[in-house]
């Protein structure tokens, strides 16, 4: 196991956690949001900028980086945190599920997977030993082993045949990370929504032994009802004494309901995403800075956020900057959003650990269910 690297449960509150994960570079408290920087940058932002919002880690994409800039060309740099002027922890995924998203450029054996390069058509094999290798060039805190993301709808059958398979990546995944003191690397459950089998992976990952497991396969089109129905029991299925971490989710009644089933991490596109289209994540739910409603209105994006495109800016400056396509509103729309995805983290830490998440789950609720401010 990782050393320099531990986790450490604060305080619980029903199924909700709140702690703390030690790394060499710096701790992590749960329940944590992972800003995504896909190619060694969260888009829009300074990496300084992304801290000021409250991230203590960022996510980096292990097939993006391999073809451009490529591993070899980070490692020979100095490395993912100093190419990237970040020197926080970076969790690394895997390439599992950017290898699903291209099926129609890929071809899947018990070895790895073969697939063209969605930049320039180069041929390309992730094996589990590759994708440990190139997380180990790019020197990522954790790593995540190499699995295959089961696509949603998958009948019982594949969904075992791509679990199984999953399962025998994750042993070589282990055995091609080595020992890597200060480093952790993170098995991934799946099993689709299907119970027996997430219990099967469960006990496949425990008897390989990890630093922190996820729980993979969802957010992948089953919807929120069918994503709580499987967390309902599949966190649980894990060590207690372990980070939980689900992959790629979410909104933010998404991530209120992971973390009230058990989860530790989490991470998404959506709020840098969002803040490029014109979406604004907010304390009353979601508005649309594009609307013409916004376009005289004086008034923050909402008035209890400290970010500065709440401090500084109003509503009318950036409806404008949106309509006028200028850089800065993706910037101030993005710094927003995550500020806003950093301060529910921070809420729920504290509510977990004062033990009133409950109510502070149906003040979220009920906030958001009022709408956006009336419009002037």
């Amino acid at each position: 196991m990782a050393t320099g690297f531990s986790f450490e449960l604060k305080a619980t509150d029903g199924k909700a956690r709140t702690g703390v994960i030690s790394t060499p570079r710096g701790d992590i408290r749960t329940p944590a949001f992972m800003p995504v920087g896909t190619a060694a940058t969260v888009k829009a932002m300074l990496p300084e900028s992304v801290r000021a919002t409250g991230a203590d880690i960022l996510l980096g994409n292990t097939y993006h980086l391999m073809l451009r800039p490529t591993a070899e060309r980070i490692d020979r740099l100095g490395g993912l945190h100093k190419f990237m002027n970040w020197e926080r922890p970076i969790l690394t995924d895997s390439g599992g599920f950017q290898v699903m998203s291209l099926s129609g450029l890929r071809k899947l054996t018990e070895k790895g997977v073969t697939f063209k390069s969605h930049v320039d058509g180069s041929r390309h094999e992730i094996t589990p030993e590759r994708s440990m290798e190139i997380q180990r060039l790019l020197g990522s805190d954790i790593v995540m082993c190499f699995d295959e993301c089961t696509p949603f709808p998958a009948t019982e059958e594949q969904a075992l045949e791509s679990m199984r398979l999953s399962m025998r990546w994750a042993q070589r995944s282990r055995d091609a990370f080595g020992d890597r003191p200060g480093h952790a690397l993170f098995g991934i459950q799946q099993g689709s929504t299907f119970r027996e089998q997430r219990e099967e992976s469960a006990e496949a990952l425990k008897s390989i032994g990890f630093d922190g497991y996820a729980v993979g396969g969802l957010a992948v089109g089953e919807g929120q009802e069918m994503m709580f129905d499987v967390l309902d029991y599949a966190p649980d299925m894990l060590p207690v004494e372990k980070p939980r971490y689900l992959m790629g989710v979410g909104k933010p009644d998404d991530i209120v309901g992971a973390v009230k089933r058990g989860i530790d991490m989490m991470d998404c596109v959506l709020p840098s995403r969002s803040g490029r289209t014109g979406q604004v994540f907010t304390r009353r739910g979601v508005l649309n800075i594009k609307n013409a409603r916004h376009q005289d209105d004086p008034r923050p994006l909402d008035e209890e956020c400290s970010c500065p495109a709440c401090r500084n800016y109003s509503r009318a400056y950036l409806h404008h900057t949106f309509r006028a396509k200028e850089i800065i509103q993706s910037m101030l729309l993005t710094w927003h959003n995550l500020h806003y995805y950093q301060d529910l983290m921070q809420g729920m830490r504290d509510a977990i650990a004062a033990g009133t998440f409950a109510q502070w789950e149906a003040d979220f609720h009920a906030k958001r269910a009022e709408g956006d401010i009336e419009p002037l």
